[in-house]
């Protein structure tokens, strides 16, 4: 990928003023002790403390709010509802269910600054001198977080490395960030060590990068249409992008990558032959993702009592897909969580004010009981593994829905054919390799797992309604740069409708 040349230059990407009023821009703080300027005013540091800094910072995604809270509650498949005076918090989580979050939202300046700081520090490790390898990872972790910037928020600010805080970061648009991340990818993948089964999936390797840019690719057409107040611009997915996910999907499928026979053993300690890339076990992992939905009372108590998702969306699952998992008789189950809940022993549990402890399908934003609402369980608290960002269906996926939108199949493999396989594998049957199928299909297979606010976009149901959503402004396909940000950096201009 040949990129502009003002991208080529080595860049720190800028951070939004939060902390203090009237400065331009803030550097995020390094806790290694390791130095980042000398006197002169050039740039230096310790390749490998930052590069763990880098890692470490990738904690924020095992929260629930900020960046989850935006690429999840925004979608159809989760809702946060306030029960009684619980999880009302000045309507936060109702406002990104309902479409009606404006530039000062907390989680939206929170995210941002989440990922410029981590792509602020991968850009410190390019600037130290890294070995190939060191340089390689800072450059898939910063094209994660610069696809992720510039999904939800459509610009990308930056700086040169050795400019300081008084320089206003110049800003990409959405297309110039696509080039570089793929830039950073394909520099990256020679240095990289080969993906496959069995290799640390907490580090990036050939497979990762190349599924990282299947996504890209897969997108490109969404980040290439024009955003308004007034609508959004038709998405032209070109052959030549869409024949790209699907050798990279291919590459992947080569390295050994195969569905896991249990499904929801990609999500425990063990590992699986699916998973491409995770957090690293000493940064965190994924306990909030049952702890924000588990009740009170259930075993393994810890819950929170929180989230939810829609029976619309439950509805989408037939009976025998493993996937949708359910509730034994004793204990506490994996997937969806619906009726009566039981202990360890096989007694049924009650809500903390005596009632049956009954999950159901119907929920509302506002004025819930402790028991409305499906609970979903990936991550079991008897055995969760590292927070899963890439895995193999998603791969698998992504090159069905390429060929539909014109990609050239390979491998004597038809879209039809490929579904049947995945849904064989998951226990239910066939339906029509069909764009609205797939899209449904993708909520089956990758349900509360970050990816369900861009598939809606990129298949363009994101501004329909659902419970309770009734706001269907298009320019919501983007979030707004968080105020603090455009108050502080003259080169950042709103995005249309904020």
């Amino acid at each position: 990928m040949i990129r502009d040349n003002i991208i080529k230059r080595s860049l720190i990407i800028a951070l939004s003023c939060v902390f203090v009023a009237g400065c331009t821009d803030l550097e995020p703080e390094i806790t290694d002790s390791v130095p980042v300027e000398t006197e002169e005013g050039t740039f230096q540091g310790n390749p490998t403390e930052l590069l763990s800094s880098v890692y470490r910072q990738m904690q924020h995604f095992t929260a629930q709010e900020n960046v989850l809270a935006l690429m999840e509650h925004t979608s159809d498949e989760l809702i946060g509802p306030t029960r009684g005076t619980d999880w009302g918090d000045n309507g936060i989580w109702r406002l990104l269910h309902n479409h009606l979050w404006d530039p000062t939202h907390l989680f939206i300046l929170n995210a941002w600054n989440d990922m410029h700081g981590a792509a602020f520090t991968a850009n410190q490790v390019l600037a130290s001198n890294p070995s190939p390898v060191q340089a390689a990872e800072a450059k898939f972790l910063r094209a994660f977080h610069m696809f992720l910037l510039l999904d939800l928020y459509g610009q990308v600010p930056f700086r040169e490395v050795n400019e300081g805080a008084d320089v206003n970061p110049n800003v990409l648009t959405r297309m110039q960030a696509v080039d570089f991340a793929i830039g950073d990818l394909e520099e990256a993948l020679p240095d990289l060590p080969d993906g496959g089964p069995g290799v640390s999936p907490e580090r990036p390797h050939k497979s990762s990068a190349q599924m990282l840019m299947a996504k890209l690719y897969l997108n490109r057409a969404v980040y290439a249409s024009e955003v308004t107040e007034e609508g959004v611009g038709a998405f032209n997915f070109a052959a030549d992008d869409m024949n790209r996910v699907i050798a990279m999907a291919d590459a992947i499928t080569d390295a050994g990558y195969t569905f896991e026979s249990d499904y929801f053993g990609n999500f425990d300690s063990d590992g699986s032959s699916e998973i491409l890339f995770t957090t690293q076990t000493n940064i965190g992992s994924a306990e909030s993702r049952f702890r924000m939905t588990m009740h009170y009372n259930h075993p393994f108590s810890g819950g929170w009592n929180g989230f939810a998702t829609l029976a619309d969306f439950y509805s989408l699952f037939e009976e025998d897909d493993i996937r949708r998992g359910g509730t034994p008789s004793a204990g506490l189950g994996y997937g969806f969580l619906v009726g009566q809940q039981f202990g360890e022993d096989g007694a049924p549990l009650l809500d903390r004010p005596g009632n049956p402890l009954v999950f159901t399908p119907e929920i509302t934003l506002a004025g819930n009981n402790e028991r409305t609402g499906i609970r979903v369980l990936k991550y079991h608290p008897s055995d969760f593994g590292n927070l899963v960002f890439l895995r193999y269906a998603d791969v698998y996926l992504m090159k069905i829905e390429a060929i539909l939108r014109g990609g050239t199949p390979t491998g004597g493999e038809t879209a039809q054919s490929m579904l049947d396989n995945l849904r064989t594998v998951r226990g239910i049957g066939s339906v029509p390799a069909t764009l609205d199928e797939i899209l449904n299909e993708r909520g089956r297979e990758l349900y509360w797992e970050g990816w369900r606010r861009q598939d809606q976009i990129r298949f363009g149901t994101f501004n329909d309604t659902w419970l309770e959503k009734q706001n269907t402004e298009p320019f919501r396909v983007l979030f707004p740069i968080p105020q603090q940000a455009v108050d502080s950096n003259p080169n950042l201009v709103q995005n249309p409708g904020y």
